[in-house]
């Protein structure tokens, strides 16, 4: 009789983990950005801990701005017959045709962090980079930092790329009308290169510019470095930008930056995979999920400790 019982509990137990095994999924998760880049590892970690979290598989891979090469990693997703992607989108209207396929396959695509509303995905998870772009501009025209004639300087890691002319979009909604004018400059996926052409471009311009907004996180975070180099100091140049990471974080305590935007770096990868793992459920997800915070000096202890893990 015990060991009819203990048959019957092993026969149970076998077919309860076979929906177990059923269950297993491949995620792909593919970014634009460069794992050179300092946000990148807190994208990468919010991944990371959804895989831990769940018992999926997640496979990542970083494509430094090469747009050719993201197309061909979702190429390789589909022909893996993933069970969901996640994506950035590395440029306005370059994943419509690749994503196309994916749905085509019946493979839902989340894109996250750089929307493009171009390309047929399921959802989106991570910032309105028009509303974020504007909320820059918006701060340093009602705090007096910026007046009517005056120009801002806009460093960017990739030209052409989507994050950045999402933002000059939003940007320009606000100065236009007042007559300030700006440029946009790129500095390389590189942290020496991006100091180098930042001071450079500074000390060439100097006079000129009277507010720098950084539309990127490795930009933003060189502004103490190329300020020191240049000989400017902390708050004589009003500067807002991205503050995903630690150096942004402590340029806005120590006064080289005056406000800086928290994207929810893990929290966009975790729940863009959350929306993926639904997706694959059945359930369509209808909406887009939309993250970020603009943070100042008395706040911006907070995003570093979450930045510092402790």
């Amino acid at each position: 009789m015990l060991k009819t019982f203990v048959r019957f509990i092993a026969v149970a137990l076998f077919a309860l983990a076979l929906p177990l095994a059923v269950q297993a999924k491949t995620f792909y998760w593919i970014s634009h950005g460069s794992p050179a880049d300092p946000v990148w590892t807190y994208f990468l970690a919010g991944a990371n801990m959804w895989a831990k979290d769940t018992g999926q598989t997640v496979k990542t891979s970083f494509h430094t701005g090469d747009v050719p090469s993201q197309q061909e990693a979702i190429r390789s997703a589909i022909a893996a017959k993933a069970d969901a992607i996640v994506t950035t989108s590395p440029d306005p209207g370059s994943l419509v045709e690749v994503v196309k396929e994916a749905r085509a396959a019946g493979i839902p695509v989340i894109n996250f962090n750089t929307p493009d509303p171009k390309v047929n995905f399921n959802a989106y998870v991570g910032g309105d980079l028009g509303i974020v772009g504007k909320g820059w501009a918006q701060y340093l025209v009602d705090h007096g930092l910026v007046k009517s004639g005056d120009f801002v300087w806009m460093p960017v890691e990739v030209p052409g790329a989507s994050y950045g002319v999402e933002e000059e979009k939003g940007i320009a909604t606000v100065f236009k009308p007042l007559n300030i004018t700006w440029e946009v400059t790129d500095a390389t996926l590189d942290q020496a290169n991006v100091i180098s052409r930042m001071s450079d471009y500074l000390t060439a311009n100097r006079t000129k510019v009277k507010a720098i907004i950084g539309l990127g996180d490795m930009v933003t975070g060189s502004i103490k470095r190329v300020f020191d180099q240049v000989g400017v100091k902390p708050g004589e140049i009003p500067v807002v930008g991205w503050g995903n990471s630690r150096d942004t974080t402590g340029e806005v305590l120590s006064g080289y930056v005056n406000a800086a935007e928290w994207q929810d770096p893990q929290a966009t990868s975790y729940l863009a995979l959350s929306l993926a793992n639904m997706a694959t459920g059945g359930i369509p997800p209808g909406f887009n999920i939309t993250v970020g915070s603009l943070y100042g000096k008395d706040t911006a202890g907070v995003y570093d400790k979450i930045m510092s893990g402790k």
